[in-house]
């Protein structure tokens, strides 16, 4: 399993080198740093095209037997962004019909379904399909949201995987470790060239790319292992879901839409308030997100106790959102 982590690396690395060459050269995938966006917080001009050595390094998944089953919905969860980043073309609604897609193709072939949710509490198997396709297109998005730094939506991915693989071992489940191997890997190979100097970014194609593998993950091993809690699969999630949840709460009570974007999320108060540096900012949001990541690792076999992690993660990040925020209102940079 190594050696498909350091295929995994080398062909994502190289794939992204030859992508920053081009996209130099001919202008493609260009994220314009003079592009006057709440999101936009480098100063180069940057291509936007990571999700292309992503997918290639993830296609040595196809030599799995699982892996074999979620080529199509791998390639329709990079088609969901890919388009964005190239023409910015997309309507929402069609970005969300291939989500949607991918999602269902992925639950479908492999039937990676939750149906158990803990404490005693079991769905039907129709009311797990669609429990199944809704998680995976929101961490999807949830992923796409937090991607707003040097290193941070990478480098979440990568503590999640990591907290994966621990969790596969104990299960001895060789088809799903070699599965995250590969994405450690591949994720890997984009994470060095985006921290700290940002040389590429993951675009709307990588960010959906990677929320959706580490969905389809979770959910496999929280539906297929009685050791594995679905609520540890929540608390390992808790920071991409909860910026989700609670972007959408906060817009809705001042009247935005929930598409809309604006300079109030977690990410850019640490920035403005704390950090204010790229790459620092990220470093800091991981160490303050390690923790609770820990902890729901080593207790993934208990419901209960990842229920709390998640909750003490929410006050803790509210706590210090209201800080900040109220800070930024007071003195705005």
């Amino acid at each position: 399993m190594t050696s498909l982590f350091i295929y995994a690396f080398l062909i994502s690395l190289s794939t992204l080198l030859l992508v920053i060459f081009l996209t130099h050269k001919y202008q493609l995938f260009i994220d314009n740093a003079d592009n006057i966006k709440p999101q936009n917080f480098h100063i180069n001009s940057t291509p936007r095209a990571g999700g292309i050595g992503i997918l290639m390094g993830l296609l040595l998944i196809i030599l799995l037997p699982l892996g074999f089953k979620f080529l199509l919905s791998i390639f329709l969860a990079f088609i969901s962004g890919i388009f964005e980043d190239f023409h910015n073309s997309l309507s929402p609604k069609l970005r969300l019909f291939f989500q949607f897609l991918a999602a269902l193709s992925a639950v479908f072939l492999t039937d990676t379904v939750v149906t158990y949710l803990g404490l005693g509490i079991t769905m039907p198997y129709w009311m797990g399909m669609l429990f199944s396709i809704f998680a995976i297109v929101g961490m999807m998005n949830a992923i796409n949201i937090i991607d707003g730094f040097n290193g941070l939506a990478s480098g979440i991915i990568l503590l999640i995987l990591i907290s994966f693989a621990l969790v596969g071992y104990q299960q001895q489940d060789v088809n799903i470790l070699s599965i995250i191997y590969i994405t450690i890997g591949t994720t890997f190979g984009f994470w060095i060239l985006n921290f700290p100097k940002g040389k590429i970014f993951l675009g709307d194609g990588g960010a959906y790319l990677l929320g959706f593998i580490i969905a389809i993950i979770g959910i496999y091993l929280a539906s297929n292992y009685e050791d594995v809690s679905p609520w540890y699969i929540i608390a390992i999630f808790i920071y991409p879901v909860w910026e989700v949840i609670f972007s959408i709460l906060r817009k809705l009570y001042i009247g935005l839409s929930p598409f809309s974007p604006d300079a109030y999320h977690f990410h850019m108060l640490v920035y403005r308030q704390i950090t204010k540096n790229n790459p620092l900012t990220s470093f800091f949001i991981l160490l303050f997100t390690l923790p609770f990541m820990t902890l729901s690792t080593l207790l993934h076999n208990q419901s209960k106790t990842n229920i709390m992690i998640s909750c003490l993660y929410i006050v803790c990040y509210l706590l210090l959102y209201y800080y900040l925020y109220k800070k930024d209102k007071q003195n705005p940079n």
